[in-house]
């Protein structure tokens, strides 16, 4: 592995680390020497995610059952990962989630819902690692966001506000914390082929994958997105903050709609 992608010695923490694009955000993050905290809700999904991250890099995984929404279970997070590591080097704010409705027929309490997993969950740990990080004079976050957040999302307009708004934050905050050595950057992937999106095709009947209306035509694969938080994690990018990686697989194919 290059010297610049090199995390030896650095400790991250990846929300949401215990499926999908996190899972595998937190096994490369492993795999460049990072040692790792990966927290959700489910349990059972936290386990499998450290079966999964100490089997393919060997270094050390901590789970850690976190309502990303609760400021009380974030700073318990953070506490545990200090007294178990010493310190944090890399946070990865990737807990979030949503579902399709008809804005005239979505509730408060589903806009609040989708508003408080993706956005409200970001701002919690950004500023309780950011007191760390402070501390540590550095740092570097990286935000997982999605195309939704610049182009909207037909039938989930809580969706694309909350990751308009995680875009945003982005910026913000990497103005805000340059001068503590943080920088704070983004991914927005496209479509990604993630388990849940497999089984929900199952469950409806689908046997073949749709194809996507992105340039290069395909579904990404969760590994495509790890390896550009690995990039943002690494001196690679000493000169990058407050941007967005558009991971899409391309411009959006209008004409192909």
């Amino acid at each position: 592995m290059s010297l610049i992608l090199d995390l030896s010695g650095q400790v991250a923490i990846v929300s949401g680390g215990g499926t999908g694009i996190g899972m595998a955000i937190a096994e490369e993050l492993a795999k460049a020497g990072a040692d790792i905290v990966i927290c959700s809700r489910n349990m059972e999904h936290l386990e499998k995610g450290v079966t999964h991250v100490t089997a393919a890099s060997g270094k050390r995984c901590l789970a850690i059952p976190v309502d990303v929404r609760k400021p009380e279970d974030v700073d318990k997070l953070v506490e545990k990962t200090l007294a178990e590591f010493g310190r944090i080097d890399i946070l990865v704010n990737n807990a979030g989630g949503g579902f399709k409705c008809e804005l005239e027929k979505m509730t408060v309490n589903g806009w609040d819902t989708v508003m408080n997993l993706n956005l409200r969950g970001t701002f919690l740990f950004c500023q309780a690692v950011g007191k760390v990080m402070i501390q540590q004079k550095n740092g570097n976050i990286i935000n997982i966001s999605s195309v939704a957040g610049r182009d909207g999302d037909a039938f989930a307009a809580h969706y694309g506000a909350a990751k308009a708004g995680i875009i945003n934050f982005t910026k913000t905050l990497a103005w805000e914390w340059a001068k503590h050595n943080i920088r704070v950057n983004c991914i927005a992937p496209g479509p990604i082929l993630v388990e849940a999106y497999v089984e929900l095709l199952k469950k409806a009947g689908v046997t073949e994958l749709p194809k996507s209306p992105f340039a290069m035509g395909r579904f990404g694969q969760p590994a495509e997105i790890a390896k550009i938080a690995v990039f943002l994690a690494s001196d690679a990018s000493s000169f990058i903050t407050g941007e967005t990686v558009y991971a899409t697989g391309g411009p959006l194919l209008v004409g192909e709609m």
